[in-house]
């Protein structure tokens, strides 16, 4: 009989381990999904989160209270999801890059480009004034991307030869930059213009002429050749520059025309669609690879963590429900004569050799009986058998001869002829030796 050892914890005790472990493994999960513990954007940069004049914060801000669907994408994978992209590169990014962004978001959605200006350093948090991501605007400076939209020309330079200083005008809309001495436009047999400098014709925003149909913009551009739309347009979304960022950024989104111009360039890229706005923030250095949680959950990965947690549930189960004072391992093999049959014949039994114990049985049987009628030891095999069958038919003349039922057992070959047969032999011996 196998005795019970202590049990160390008690069922509750082994139940919240268990709980503690699955919450942390939940909460280990969480943290890798989300990023905890990597830098994120900087509140200086310009890029959708930054605070300072030269990022692009208010913007998102304003379009969240407009009723925009807004998101900052860290993932190549994610650009080319439907919806809008706003695009803030830097000065130094590839021009290769951006290039291969932008064609490859021509079927899934609009595009804008805002040209990167101002060249900015982060400015110390020395007193309450200077706030998280507060930056000094240096000077301005033009991209030099080779390669990327070789037909459109960007030119420097002031905005004061209209009637107003940094003066611009749109599709019902007027407002001034906020910097009119250093502006950057930009112009293009194919560019057509959106915002320009009021009476100058420098153009500040505009959307490229590359043969699609795009109505919404059509219908907001400042001067536009209907002759110039295409008999069968290219099924395709448009690509939108912002040519001088302060139309976008937090310094220019200081003033509400500014605000209300952003807003109607991105509801006509949109044409009438989703109001889905992603701002981009691979091409400004905060790009992140695919975390092992978003693999997880990923095909080909997604069948193989389905099956591992599972796995998981039904370990943790089973280890609750089996909890309890363990049971000593018992003696493997019993002592005694009826132990010792009973392990060689389940030997015997598993390696399917039953048919092979017909023989032995017979022949153990005959010197059984040549033992218990007192016959010579001598005798052959043949003339034994004859000699049992002559004394079992003057003991039992209806019997079956011992020789035939032993034959039948040497036959035998399926565990229930054998167990007949050894049966039937076994009934014949006891007729003999009563």
């Amino acid at each position: 009989m196998s005795a019970r050892a202590p049990s160390p914890f008690t069922p509750r005790a082994a139940l919240g381990l268990v709980l503690f472990g699955a919450l942390s493994f939940v909460l280990l999960l969480w943290m890798i999904g989300t990023g905890i513990g990597d830098s994120g954007p900087g509140a200086s940069g310009g890029h959708a989160m930054g605070k300072g004049l030269n990022g692009y914060a208010a913007l998102s801000a304003y379009l969240k209270k407009r009723g925009y669907d807004v998101s900052a994408v860290q993932s190549r994978a994610a650009l080319g999801r439907s919806g809008l992209l706003i695009l803030t590169p830097l000065h130094e990014a590839s021009a290769e890059e951006l290039q291969e962004v932008v064609n490859n978001r021509r079927q899934a959605g609009p595009t804008i480009v805002v040209v990167p200006k101002w060249r900015a350093i982060a400015l110390p948090r020395k007193t309450i004034k200077v706030k998280e991501g507060f930056v000094q605007l240096v000077g301005t400076d033009m991209p030099d991307w080779k390669g990327f939209y070789v037909e459109i020309r960007l030119n420097g330079g002031a905005l004061k030869t209209g009637p107003r200083p940094g003066g611009w005008e749109a599709s019902g809309l007027t407002g001034e930059l906020p910097n009119p001495e250093k502006v950057i436009s930009g112009d293009g047999k194919y560019v057509i213009p959106l915002a320009m400098g009021q009476g100058t014709g420098q153009i500040l925003a505009g959307y490229m002429s590359d043969g699609g149909d795009y109505p919404k913009l059509r219908r907001q551009t400042v001067r536009y050749d209907e002759g110039e739309l295409e008999e069968d347009p290219v099924i395709q979304y448009p690509v939108v520059f912002v040519f001088d960022a302060d139309l976008f950024n937090n310094y220019g989104m200081s003033r509400e025309p500014n605000a209300r111009l952003a807003e109607q360039i991105i509801r006509a890229s949109l044409d009438d669609g989703d109001k889905s706005v992603a701002f981009d923030l691979t091409l400004v250095g905060y790009g992140r690879s695919p975390s092992l949680l978003t693999l997880a959950f990923t095909p080909p990965y997604l069948a193989a963590t389905l099956c591992l947690l599972l796995t998981a549930a039904v370990a943790l189960w089973r280890a609750y429900r089996r909890f309890g004072p363990a049971l000593l391992a018992g003696q493997a093999i019993a002592f005694g004569k009826r132990a010792l049959v009973s392990n060689s014949a389940g030997l015997i039994h598993r390696a399917r050799r039953l048919h092979l114990l017909g023989a032995p049985y017979a022949d153990a049987a005959r010197e059984r009986l040549a033992k218990s009628l007192a016959l010579p030891a001598r005798l052959d095999h043949q003339s034994a058998d004859a000699a049992i069958d002559r004394a079992l038919a003057a003991r039992s003349p209806g019997s079956a001869p011992f020789s035939a039922v032993a034959a039948n057992l040497r036959a035998a070959r399926k565990p229930s002829d054998l167990l007949r047969a050894a049966r039937q032999l076994h009934a014949l011996e006891r007729t003999l030796t009563r």
